[in-house]
């Protein structure tokens, strides 16, 4: 278990510099509604899926890592940490952002799937901004207007304290397996509702995505 102690310092009086932040790129499921193929490998616009959010998430953050439970050798050749979820049964998300907030080495962690490839260029920094707004906060999640009009989080596009991960392990022994439901609790939402972000959140989930 790991020592809930004083997180390493963040610039004072405003939002975590880059440096004191490291991202996680989500990249262990099944990849079911893709036939069982590995989504981060996928190709898209002549590279990898992962390849193009490890490449926007990158100036974001202060390192990189990449939770996978398949190809890990591929994935490393990336030249990031790969992580291994504990149990290995394919747990979910929370166990790719429990094993990612063990292994971080700053205060908080930026999560981002692999099939998100145009992800803001300031995702991170308007995160941060709304977690400095209130030091009671221990996360910020993306919040968008769906087609329906209806807000929405999308949970596994957030920034958490490195504090959480007792909480989360806690959850998942109990069965706990909703991602957004255990994010909703500890982040504020954090709406991304700029004319620019309308295209930056688009993602494939099948085969057919990435051919369209």
């Amino acid at each position: 278990m790991r020592d809930a102690g004083p997180a390493p310092a963040t610039a004072a009086g405003g939002p975590a510099r880059a440096a004191d932040i490291t991202g996680l790129v989500l990249a262990g499921g099944r990849g079911q509604r893709m036939g069982g193929a590995d989504k981060g490998l996928q190709a898209w616009r002549g590279r990898a899926l992962v390849d193009h959010v490890l490449a926007r998430l990158a100036p974001q953050v202060g390192e990189l890592m990449i939770s996978a439970n398949r190809n890990v050798a591929a994935y490393a050749a990336r030249g990031q940490r790969v992580l291994v979820d504990a149990d290995g049964d394919f747990a979910g998300p929370l166990a790719g952002i429990l094993a990612g907030l063990r292994a971080a080495r700053t205060p908080r962690l930026a999560v981002a799937p692999c099939d998100v490839p145009g992800l803001p260029e300031d995702l991170v920094a308007r995160l941060a901004q709304a977690v400095a707004l209130d030091p009671r906060h221990t996360g910020a999640v993306v919040q968008r207007r769906g087609a329906d009009g209806a807000l929405r989080i999308e949970p596994v596009l957030c920034l958490l304290s490195y504090a959480l991960a007792d909480d989360l392990a806690r959850a998942l022994e109990s069965g706990q397996r909703k991602v957004g439901q255990w994010v909703a609790a500890h982040a504020v939402a954090l709406p991304f509702d700029r004319a620019q972000d309308a295209d930056a959140f688009a993602n494939f989930n099948t085969l057919a995505d990435l051919d369209r």
